[in-house]
């Protein structure tokens, strides 16, 4: 028998034992849905100010329950922003703060993982990026996600090849699922990661991956994970490729006078948010709607990649700077909550957060403790609309190696950002307060450089990072 089958089995006994000390039904503990797409900016969305890209059930699924004003990612970009969310801890701890190669250790413990041991079936479609799986030689990689919580996982890998949209493969598992029609192009230049044929979109893929997944899980409680793709840019094939926003077809944009790449963008977050719709659909169909808490957001902010440019739908909304940027640009991202009957329909939280704090989230849900040593607090009460017994951050705290700002902070509505090239020698801190400046426009930091001071000496109390050094 594999190893990785063994173990998945050795798994499966764990959770079903450890479901049953814990004394919950199965019908008492609710689902949990997580999207996150990757690259979607702040202002994306028809919910959060969007006037040209149509995002019809997103922008119900607001309606119907909780938009954050204030929640953030991870990191400015993808990798590192994805690690905090696992484990429920911020870059400062997790230590790393760049796109650098990266893979878990099959030791941490991730939200899945945790989960899996609660007894809920766990699945994840998407980018997984936290694993160095290039072949079925490598299918025991402790990096791998079978080997980190989840039960099943459908989609890429590696980050290096997850940004084109019509791969030869896609991972089931140990296994590659060859989609068809799809056939690498040999330029040099195109690095493996650009496709000559295009046939099988692997969005659509993913997307039946996912609703399978729930169809043969419904009836016990489960974690999913849709981390979709869209609407990052295929921007890893050099020069080959003059338009990154790879997409089947325009749709109801097709006729518009836009450039492509804007075509495309636009259409790739509306094929999205019809998929959503799918998904709302069938938890109805399966009447467990009512049982599910399903959340929507992004990686970090929005892109300026594969010819497309952020600016050309307002995509960060009111934010200043995108993705690589400490500015909110870059990390503040939408985040709908919605769960029928637990959480209030119309709803909006300004609380900050942070994916950090999905972990905690996650484990009261289910009934079971968060671990020591995370950085995260649980926003269920917040969910439920118990605000008075609201745990609050001290402050929020990024550290990056990519683009011009290297540290972010935020107390309470005092953001602090930290740019990488000094001033006559001294360290170039912006202060800014986002109750009367959400651009950042308005650099306080000399006239309240007291507030700066205290910032600063919580951050040096916890023995977090001030300073990055730049990616090379």
């Amino acid at each position: 028998m594999p190893l990785l089958t063994l173990f998945r089995s050795l798994t499966f006994l764990l959770s079903f034992f450890v479901a049953i000390a814990s004394g919950l039904a199965a019908e008492d503990r609710p689902n949990i849905i997580y999207i996150m797409v990757d690259d979607l900016g702040y202002g994306d969305l028809g919910s959060y100010g969007q006037k040209e890209i149509q995002t019809p059930h997103l922008d119900r699924m607001a309606a119907e329950g909780m938009r954050f004003t204030d929640h953030y990612a991870g990191h400015t970009v993808c990798r590192p922003s994805r690690l905090v969310l696992w484990t429920g801890q911020h870059v400062g701890h997790t230590g790393l703060t760049g796109n650098r190669p990266f893979s878990l250790t099959g030791r941490e413990q991730t939200v899945a993982k945790l989960m899996q041991q609660a007894g809920y079936a766990t699945g994840g479609v998407g980018k997984w990026a936290l694993g160095n799986v290039n072949a079925p030689a490598e299918i025991d990689n402790e990096g791998h996600p079978n080997r980190n919580g989840f039960d099943y996982w459908y989609g890429y890998m590696n980050q290096s090849n997850a940004h084109n949209y019509y791969p030869p493969f896609l991972w089931e598992n140990d296994r590659q699922d060859f989609l068809p029609g799809n056939v690498l192009m040999d330029a040099p230049n195109a690095r493996g990661r650009v496709s000559k044929k295009k046939e099988t979109y692997s969005h659509d893929k993913l997307t039946e991956a996912a609703l399978d997944f729930i169809q043969r899980n419904y009836r016990s409680p489960f974690l999913l994970h849709i981390h979709w793709t869209i609407p990052h840019a295929n921007n890893e094939g050099g020069r080959v490729l003059k338009d990154g926003m790879e997409v089947p077809d325009y749709g109801i944009y097709a006729d518009r006078r836009w450039p492509n790449p804007e075509k495309g963008f636009a259409a790739m977050i509306t094929r999205m948010d019809a998929d959503v719709g799918r998904l709302f659909k069938l938890l109805k169909d399966l009447s467990i709607d009512d049982n599910t808490l399903v959340i929507f957001t992004s990686d970090n902010g929005p892109h300026r990649e594969g010819n497309h440019d952020h600016e050309f739908f307002d995509s960060n909304g009111p934010l200043k700077g995108y993705k690589r940027s400490m500015h909110d640009g870059g990390i503040r991202v939408p985040m709908i909550a919605r769960w029928p009957g637990k959480v209030a329909a119309g709803t909006q939280s300004d609380l900050p957060s942070a994916f950090w704090d999905f972990l905690p989230t996650a484990c009261e849900i289910a009934g079971i403790e968060a671990p020591d040593g995370i950085d995260g607090i649980s926003y269920l009460p917040t969910l439920l609309g118990k605000t008075d017994s609201q745990q609050k951050h001290e402050y929020l705290y990024w550290a990056s190696q990519e683009g011009e700002t290297s540290i972010g902070i935020r107390r309470g509505p005092w953001k602090l950002v930290r740019y990488r090239k000094d001033r006559a020698g001294k360290a170039d801190w912006r202060l800014y307060d986002l109750r009367s400046d959400i651009e950042e426009a308005n650099d306080l930091a000399a006239t309240h450089a007291e507030q700066v001071q205290e910032i600063l000496s919580l951050v040096e109390r916890d023995g977090l990072p001030l300073a990055t050094q730049a990616k090379r």
